[in-house]
């Protein structure tokens, strides 16, 4: 279904068309007329089905912009989360003029929260532990709230938040609509709906179903084989599938540091992601893989769900995951957006009963590929497409990224499509170039001035 056959403001339909919007998802064409009537609603589906989208033209449409009051709240599981669905909110509501969408979570200044709600906002994303700070120190008003949106509460609820979330409600009024969304329904999200919902239609999309644009194999791996290893192996899947960009699971944050020094060794670029990273590190972290300045991201399940990492073809599985869940949501980071995604699972002979568990999990067979057939493949050298710039400036020194664009394109003359995605954070940026040309970029920008100004940049 197209989006102008929903209730929603003419000016919507031509931005959602200028964003290249078209045709709804299975989930938004379920979901979003029955957001519009004001309904309560609980969905299930996988993280790459829509769902932001499902609650952010609502949201907007909604919004009565000229009152700086928060309307609105979004809360989630995790920072990245956070910023990664405010970001999409600010790119949906562009259109629309003053609205002001502020994120509180943890990891940043406290202080810097608390001027900011000062100044009101009309929107906010929050994580559960840094909006009961705020609240306990009475920082911010919920009473005027219209719509509450609950997102990856599964997540949520697995980290520990229930009575935080409880908590958090108590302030909002009863007269709302409340949005709940969920990979999994487990008995906890069934108890929280009946406390928090008013007679919720529920609308499942069915995961397993969708998941069919994701090719997956099963290798057994024997721990005592020192030459035909995890690593011989992996490199020999990336041969096999040619693979551009890819994700590797790891349960532990001591594996993923160990596997990452063992690609350091073999002159192969990747990324490490844990929670024992600084999170100026994490954020930094994804920002270059997603822009394909490294083509390998080593992760615990940290990144498993939430995190929307375009064109990534083929995720590894270096550990099995400990929950069968986790395992869904591991494989989800590739088949996204209509393109087809490998998913590749090592599992080491002593944990083979899990794979009987998983059989029963997914309701279908599983068939273990044979190991020699990867013994001849002919090596392929995974690299980068881009190298990253880094700006010591962002949108607090109200730089865009049109102006950077301008600066490499219009100054240097380098060709549009040499240009990756542009980063613009509070205080600086990042752009992918193209390597072929990066040298010309980054000599080029450290001469001149964009937008009337020097800045400090170099490689990231």
């Amino acid at each position: 279904m197209d989006f102008d056959k929903l209730d929603i403001s003419q000016d919507m339909i031509n931005h959602l068309i200028s964003l290249d919007y078209k045709n709804m998802t299975h989930v938004q064409e379920k979901a979003i007329p029955h957001i519009l009537q004001n309904q309560d609603i609980i969905v299930q589906a996988k993280t790459s089905s829509g769902k932001t989208l499902c609650f952010s033209i609502p949201i907007i449409e909604k919004l009565n912009t000229t009152k700086f009051i928060i309307q609105a709240l979004i809360i989630s599981p995790t920072r990245e989360l956070s910023d990664q669905v405010a970001s999409y909110i600010r790119k949906i509501a562009k259109f629309k003029q003053n609205i002001k969408i502020l994120t509180l979570c943890g990891g940043l200044s406290f202080a810097s929260q608390e001027k900011s709600l000062l100044h009101k906002a009309h929107i906010i994303v929050a994580t559960p532990g840094r909006l009961i700070q705020h609240i306990n120190k009475k920082n911010i008003d919920l009473k005027k709230i219209s719509t509450l949106v609950l997102d990856e509460a599964d997540r949520m609820l697995d980290m520990g938040f229930y009575d935080d979330i409880l908590n958090i409600i108590s302030y909002i009024p009863k007269n709302r609509n409340t949005l709940l969304f969920s990979a999994t329904y487990t008995n906890d999200i069934e108890n929280l709906t009946q406390n928090i919902m008013n007679n919720p239609i529920k609308i499942d999309i069915d995961i397993k179903k969708e998941e069919n644009i994701i090719d997956e194999y099963f290798y057994k791996i024997d721990s005592n084989d020192k030459v035909f290893d995890k690593l011989t192996l992996i490199n020999r899947v990336i041969s096999k599938f040619k693979a551009k960009s890819l994700i590797i699971f790891c349960n532990t944050k001591i594996q993923c540091d160990e596997l990452y020094d063992k690609f350091y060794d073999l002159k192969i670029d990747s990324l490490v992601l844990h929670s024992n990273l600084d999170q100026n590190i994490r954020n930094e972290t994804l920002i270059l893989f997603a822009n394909k300045s490294y083509p390998i991201l080593i992760c615990t399940d940290v990144a498993s769900r939430g995190l929307d990492i375009n064109r990534v073809d083929l995720v590894i599985n270096y550990d099995f995951p400990n929950e069968l869940e986790v395992y869904t949501h591991r494989i989800g980071r590739c088949g996204r957006s209509g393109v087809k995604g490998v998913a590749i699972s090592l599992i080491d002979s002593k944990y083979i009963y899990k794979i009987d568990l998983l059989k029963e999990y997914l309701k279908k067979d599983i068939i273990f590929e044979d190991i020699n057939r990867l013994k001849n493949i002919k090596e392929y050298k995974i690299t980068h497409l881009y190298r990253t710039l880094f700006i010591n400036g962002g949108k607090k020194k109200k730089l865009r990224a049109g102006d950077i664009l301008g600066a490499l394109t219009v100054a240097l003359k380098l060709d549009k499509n040499d240009i990756g995605k542009i980063d613009i954070l509070d205080h600086c940026s990042y752009v992918a170039i193209k390597k072929e040309v990066f040298d010309i970029a980054i000599q080029g920008l450290q001469k001149s001035k964009i937008k009337g100004k020097y800045f400090k940049i170099f490689e990231k």
